[in-house]
């Protein structure tokens, strides 16, 4: 085994009476893919914070090729040869991948932009680690992976010896996936260490030489990636079996509930829809596969009442529906946005006013100007027990919940009708991004209620970047690709690869 050349020593973070981190320590050697996998809360964050200096330990200390690293100093971390390629990218679309890369390493002061030693160094670099890329390439231009590829030259591009990736697959085609593993050994030939944070436990078997797991703050199991397998990585995890859903029949998919015909929207917008068709049953999951940004936003806002037509029909049990999210809620429409913080939730509002926000207008909550407090809390009350939400009491702002229960307030809205409304369930369901983010029992937890919303007769639409959930829940899948989508067909006709190749515009001959 080689030297260290990153050593976490028995490090400390509080937050008040909470402890993100307790007295965890974990190595790192060269050439070594290091998973770190916990569930939500558990304590990655802060510990990628603390290591790229946006935290300071309370107690502990990190060394990194035989040094001490400074405490809560980016700068400190950079030039130590730690670089971190986040989740959600950080690049200017508007400029070339040059520009994106050289921006924040030139001091103001300097007269003029060293653009040809900067060229020079960074095809230098591409080279060495097998990251081909066009320098005057518009990052606007790229795909979803080459824009990656741009994110990890810009840590390489640094000095980055070390290399933490956040969910670095959460929104890559599987083919874009293949070819990352494929850099990432390379990279890990040459001699650069990486953390791999993922989910995913399927690929962090498959990428990482060591897995460390942690719960509730604590680490506890750490082991050889062949020598473990997903069944135990989850019950570390979460300290239990987890028992993922497994794909089950639809029992009857019975009467039409929504309907678009030819559907297209302003074209002007962030994403748009090109003369969309789409059926959706009562009693079935459609699933919408696709890489984020090709059309996916713009149906589930159109599906919500966020979003117009431009041309073509949008109709709910055969009625035409305008513009309006208070017109499609009180048509028994439920939805479960993509961002459970910006969309989801009002971070300082109260638990239970955030569970019946979206329902004030029944009568079971409001009369007249006066919402009913007692019926609203009960309903409240009613959410967090039968969704189990954890971490905050009714009275307590939503943004003391972590992101699985968050989620599951969310869900509990859409999903635990008012008693006494139209009906047990909602009539459509609109599920964006349900469980991206969220850790293995979570998922689990959220994916077995949209099934179970689906056999008690509800329509379910289904838009997910995640293929294992898009085969394992929907009755039939569509892919969207440009703001165009395929036929809906049944699951059956699908696999892998085939919507690997429509993910990409390249329609298989055959599904399957």
């Amino acid at each position: 085994m080689t030297e260290p050349v990153l050593q976490i020593q028995d490090v400390t973070k509080r937050f008040g009476r909470l402890v993100a981190n307790d007295r965890i320590s974990l190595t790192l050697h060269a050439g070594q893919v290091l998973a770190l996998l916990g569930e939500n809360g558990a304590g990655k964050s802060t510990l990628v914070s603390i290591l790229f200096g946006h935290y300071s330990a309370d107690e502990g200390r990190i060394v990194v090729f035989g040094k001490p690293l400074p405490g809560g100093q980016p700068r400190a971390a950079l030039r130590a040869g730690i670089g971190m390629v986040h989740q959600h990218f950080t690049l200017a679309d508007n400029l070339s991948v040059l520009d994106n890369i050289m921006l924040g390493t030139e001091p103001l002061w300097q007269p003029f932009s060293r653009r040809a030693p900067a060229r020079r160094h960074l095809l230098e670099v591409a080279q060495r680690f097998g990251l081909s890329v066009d320098p005057d390439a518009r990052v606007g231009s790229l795909s979803v992976g080459q824009k990656q590829r741009v994110e990890i030259l810009k840590a390489l591009y640094r000095g980055a010896r070390i290399l933490i990736l956040d969910e670095p697959t959460a929104v890559l085609t599987p083919a874009e996936s293949q070819a990352l593993f494929t850099t990432l050994r390379q990279m890990v030939e040459r001699g650069l260490s990486i953390i791999f944070i993922s989910h995913k436990l399927g690929e962090v078997l498959r990428v990482s030489d060591q897995i460390a797991v942690l719960r509730a703050g604590k680490l506890v199991a750490q082991a050889a990636a062949s020598q473990t397998h997903e069944a135990e990585l989850a019950r570390w995890m979460v300290g239990q079996d987890v028992e993922p859903p497994k794909r089950r029949q639809s029992t009857a998919r019975a009467g039409l509930v929504c309907r678009l015909v030819d559907v297209s929207t302003d074209e002007r917008s962030r994403e748009c829809l090109r003369s969309v068709s789409l059926q959706l049953h009562a009693g079935e999951i459609v699933a919408i596969a696709g890489v984020s940004g090709n059309g996916q936003l713009a149906l589930a806002e159109l599906l919500c009442g966020m979003r117009a037509a431009r041309h073509g029909q949008v109709l709910l049990m055969e009625q035409a529906m305008p513009a309006s999210s208070a017109h499609w809620l009180a048509q028994g429409v439920a939805r479960i946005p993509e961002d459970r913080h910006a969309l989801g939730l009002v971070g300082d509002l109260t638990v239970w006013e955030n569970a019946v926000s979206e329902n004030l207008r029944s009568p079971a909550f409001s009369r007249g100007m006066w919402i009913r407090g007692k019926a609203a809390r009960a309903h409240a009350q009613a959410i967090v027990e039968a969704f189990d939400v954890r971490g905050a009491g009714l009275h307590a702002p939503a943004r003391a919940l972590s992101g699985g229960n968050m989620q599951k307030l969310i869900l509990g809205r859409a999903l635990l009708r008012p008693s006494g409304g139209p009906a047990p369930v909602p009539r459509l369901i609109v599920a964006h991004q349900p469980t991206w983010g969220l850790d293995i029992g979570a998922v689990a937890y959220v994916q077995s209620r949209l099934l179970d919303a689906r056999d008690a007769g509800a329509a379910v639409i289904l838009i997910s970047d995640d293929l294992d959930e898009v085969l394992t829940l929907g009755d039939r899948v569509a892919v969207m690709q440009g703001g165009r989508m395929t036929p809906a067909r049944p699951v059956e006709q699908w696999s892998r690869e085939s919507i690997g190749l429509a993910m990409t515009g390249q329609q298989p001959a055959h599904a399957v």
